[in-house]
């Protein structure tokens, strides 16, 4: 390698990697949406960023140089270093990753072509529904035998990529055993998080001993309301009659207006960034929210260049309880947007969501926003039904008395997949009947049902390299987010349209990955990281709750609505596929009744398709 200043070899990585990653992420987003023609060519581009990440002479020119620049340079020098030591790989690793790359493309493409849906029970006809539009029709269709055809159909889909799954289980195993770890969930946890198994479910075991106790109010609950634990009827017969009675406040059609100005009013801001945002569900397209950076922040001298986000969900227009799923995708996802966005850090392996970016500290930003949307606090305030009426606090009352026994398991759903993971990676020679297996097992210890479920194999995370054995970052971040939430109520009384939110947020935000989890939580809250402030609130009864929410009401009275334009200094585009919809080039506003109008006539047509 040419021998350069540690300027120039800076400038170099930069620009070498955002060019890998951009060709990479791009062709990332086409395949996910639906595009599946162009998986072999996602495939290469990962196998160039791949070998660029693996070269070991880029990691011999960054520590070298390390050793004669200046202190800053240096320090950005040994950023580097660590960067290629967490992806450096042994020479006998590398086709073991590509084979996994080709699998994950198969599986993705099989999982976008399948047939999926449930049997009519009247009919005995198929019906045609993704597994998202099951999931919510099992928590608001007030007919029980479609909800149990819908629970039965989920649980076919579990099925048809098993072999796939336990194949791609041992090659990632394999890889990891080579790299020197125990198995893949050991690699993802002490690499990217520094934490041992033994140090992260101990702290889960102590969670769940605390709050498992709380299944005897459920079974109690089931003697006056039957077939409460059975899996189709659980959340339609805990929540489902709040789901449709929330539905005339929480539509779809009017969620981009009201998530902007609650953003915009809570100070927070893309710094110039670019935003793309496919929202709809739609055939062959990826069956979960996610947020991906195309390109990321990056400097050009001293000028700083503003990124792209992407993020997407699958919202069915029309149908009861989907519209708030969207709601909250826009609050989590558009934070993780506004996270990365924000970043400032020189380097770009630093403004991303790729290791060294800690995946606890990531999702703490997109959980506290989805925290906000469920907050009393901004229904009371922003959802209104068709004719101005605001969301009433008797439904919050009730709804809160009705859901109090499952206060507690907020980290239930999270520790079940995590375990399953764990459990999934240590099996000795596992089998398709093994994994069946383990899922039963761990559905049935974090849910108590009466009826086991294997829907632990049906999470899409499991299947992605990138976000397998990572899903006990939920777990953490919603541990931090009780802790950040508790230093904002106790510091200004109040976090909805606060604007001293969003601006202590990208204090943190600017600095990207540069600090570990721990390090954020403890600049963000002033306090190490503890479970106390999530034990607190999970464990609350329903009268401490209501008393707690009127404070909180009480309090927001003397703050002002903001009635101005919304400005979050971005560029967006609203699309479906590769048509777009509305952009924001005319306002925020414009874009926002452009795409109201188009939401309106699809979920039009839907109801008489």
């Amino acid at each position: 390698m040419k021998t350069q200043t540690p300027t120039a070899f800076l400038e170099r990585l930069n620009r070498d990697y955002v060019r890998l990653h951009r060709r990479y992420e791009r062709l990332f987003w086409t395949s996910y949406m639906g595009d599946h023609s162009m998986d072999a060519r996602k495939d290469q581009s990962q196998a160039a960023l791949d070998d660029w990440r693996n070269d070991p002479r880029y990691r011999e020119e960054a520590a070298r140089l390390s050793r004669v620049a200046g202190i800053r340079e240096r320090k950005r020098l040994l950023t580097w270093v660590r960067f290629f030591d967490l992806h450096q790989l042994p020479s006998e690793a590398i086709p073991i990753k590509r084979e996994i790359d080709r699998l994950e493309s198969d599986i993705f493409r099989k999982r976008a072509h399948r047939k999926e849906g449930y049997v009519d029970p009247d009919s005995g006809r198929f019906v045609k529904a993704s597994w998202q539009k099951m999931r919510t029709m099992m928590a608001t269709h007030e007919d029980e035998p479609v909800r149990k055809a819908c629970f039965e159909g989920t649980e076919r889909l579990a099925y048809d990529l098993l072999d796939d799954y336990v194949r791609m289980i041992g090659l990632r195993n394999r890889f990891a055993r080579i790299l020197g770890y125990e198995d893949y969930y050991d690699l993802r946890l002490r690499r990217d998080d520094g934490m041992t198994k033994d140090e992260l479910f101990g702290l889960f075991d102590d969670l769940y001993e605390r709050v498992a106790p709380s299944f005897g109010r459920i079974r109690d609950l089931e003697k006056t309301v039957p077939g409460l634990r059975k899996p189709w009827n659980f959340s339609f017969m805990m929540s489902g009659d709040f789901t449709r009675e929330e539905e005339p406040y929480l539509g779809f059609e009017d969620a981009l207006l009201r998530w902007g100005k609650s953003f915009a009013a809570m100070g927070v801001r893309f710094r110039g960034g670019r935003l793309t945002l496919d929202l709809l569900d739609r055939d062959r397209k990826y069956d979960n929210g996610f947020c991906h950076w195309p390109d990321l922040v990056r400097y050009d001298g001293e000028r700083r260049i503003p990124g792209s986000a992407n993020f997407t969900c699958n919202v069915v227009p029309g149908q009861i309880g989907s519209g708030a799923n969207g709601y909250r995708t826009l609050f989590h996802e558009g934070a993780h947007a506004a996270h990365l966005l924000t970043a400032s850090n020189r380097d770009v392996i630093l403004n991303h969501e790729y290791p060294p970016m800690s995946t606890p500290w990531a999702e703490t930003q997109s959980q506290f926003f989805e925290l906000v949307f469920n907050d009393i606090e901004w229904r009371a305030r922003y959802a209104k039904d068709a004719d101005g009426k605001a969301y009433p606090f008797d439904l919050f009352e009730r709804k809160t008395k009705r859901l109090s026994p499952i206060r507690p398991f907020r980290l239930n759903s999270i520790m079940l997949v995590s375990e399953f993971e764990r459990r999934i990676y240590e099996a000795d020679r596992l089998t398709s009947e093994e994994a069946i297996r383990i899922a039963k097992e761990c559905y049935r210890k974090y849910n108590d049902h009466s009826v086991d479920s294997v829907s632990a194999l049906n999470v899409p995370h499991i299947f992605s390299l990138d976000s397998s054995a990572t899903y006990h970052a939920y777990g953490l971040s919603l541990l931090a987010v009780a802790q950040w939430r508790e230093y904002f109520y106790r510091k200004y009384g109040y976090i909805v349209d606060n604007p001293a939110v969003g601006r202590e947020m990208a204090r943190a935000w600017k600095f990207g990955a540069a600090r570990s989890f721990t390090e954020f939580v403890t600049l963000a809250t002033g306090k190490p990281l503890s479970p106390d402030s999530f034990l607190r609130d999970a464990l609350m009864t329903p009268e401490q709750v209501i008393r707690q929410a009127k404070r909180r009401l009480k309090r927001l009275e003397s703050v002002p609505l903001s009635e101005g334009r919304v400005r979050l200094d971005a560029d967006m585009r609203l699309v479906d596929g590769k048509r777009t919809i509305a952009t924001n080039a005319e306002g925020f506003e414009r874009m926002s009744a452009r795409y109201r109008s188009w939401i309106l006539r699809k979920r039009g047509a839907s109801e008489f398709s």
